[in-house]
């Protein structure tokens, strides 16, 4: 109140991006919230295969805490590890959006499927290949092997009660060759905290901050690095044009991975204003944690 009354509107703005920018405060927020399966504002449904146990978990965020809603035994690729290319029966590990349910399929099937986001933004960067990655039910008509050729697949009557439970567009599917390693709070605070400072550097054409964010093994989907990358944005920057930038509908999920590393896949709107640009949209971060900083592997 007295930013306001002594220093105006536009002064408590500020006052308030420099909180979001302050590890302390999503700290304080997350606190009463479980966090181990991500952190959520737009998603609601967290769909948990874990490939090693052959099982398939659906939870449901409820208030601050994550329900159980089922479990379900389920088999996955022939061959372990995570998928590179077209035909190693491998299963994916990450994060994935369900896209949308697929009927009318051939009987092996079963009744229909729900579509992966397979690959990503990330697995595209790294030169992963292959599609048709599904949840899918089993054959209506003889047997089938205990495995599949990449996907998911569960008995029939346990896949139509999976969709009956959960919203396609709010759910994010974690795959995990091993136990599944939950969040904390302490990562998911820092992770918010840098989106802010990110954004921050990014409104005020800083180009030397923003960078920071960036992994050395930064890449895009179409290959290229952080060196294009730089390059780009240092000749964006030095218009140092007006810019208003928004983010809401954060989401944030653990993101298993073959690597070692300490990852999560970002997901929010965005909300980009500038003379010469007006974009309302998605963005899409792939980062890790290492040395108690942010870096960004991938984006779109």
């Amino acid at each position: 109140m007295n930013i306001y009354r002594f220093q105006g509107i536009n002064s408590v703005e500020n006052e308030i991006e420099n909180i979001l920018k302050d590890i302390n405060y999503w700290k304080e927020y997350l606190k009463n919230k479980n966090v181990d399966y991500g952190y959520y504002e737009y998603k609601k449904y967290v769909l948990l295969a874990q490939k090693e146990q052959s099982e398939l978990s659906l939870y449901e965020r409820v208030d601050n805490d994550y329900k159980l809603i089922l479990r379900n035994n389920v088999i996955v690729g022939e061959n372990q590890g995570d998928k590179y290319s077209e035909g190693d029966k491998k299963t994916p590990e990450g994060a994935y959006d369900l896209i949308e349910k697929k009927t009318g399929l051939d009987q092996f099937y079963g009744p229909f499927a729900l579509v992966t986001s397979y690959p990503n933004v990330f697995d595209q960067s790294l030169n992963k290949n292959g599609s048709g990655i599904w949840i899918h039910g089993m054959p209506y008509n003889g047997d089938r092997e205990k495995f599949t050729k990449g996907c998911i697949a569960l008995d029939n009557p346990e896949l139509e009660n999976l969709e009956k439970n959960l919203d396609i567009k709010k759910t994010v599917l974690i795959t995990s060759q091993n136990e599944f390693k939950k969040a904390t709070k302490d990562d998911i605070a820092l992770i918010l905290s840098s989106i802010f400072k990110w954004r921050d550097a990014w409104k005020y054409s800083n180009i030397d901050e923003y960078l920071v964010f960036y992994s050395q093994d930064f890449r895009k989907a179409d290959k290229s690095g952080l060196e294009e990358f730089s390059e780009y944005k240092k000749r964006i920057f030095s218009k140092n044009e007006k810019k208003t930038i928004k983010f809401s509908n954060i989401d944030i999920s653990p993101y298993p991975n073959t690597f070692g590393k300490l990852m999560f896949k970002v997901f929010m709107d965005e909300e980009y204003l500038s003379p010469t640009i007006t974009f309302y949209g998605k963005k899409e971060l792939f980062l890790e944690i290492t040395n108690n900083q942010v870096k960004i592997l991938s984006e779109d």
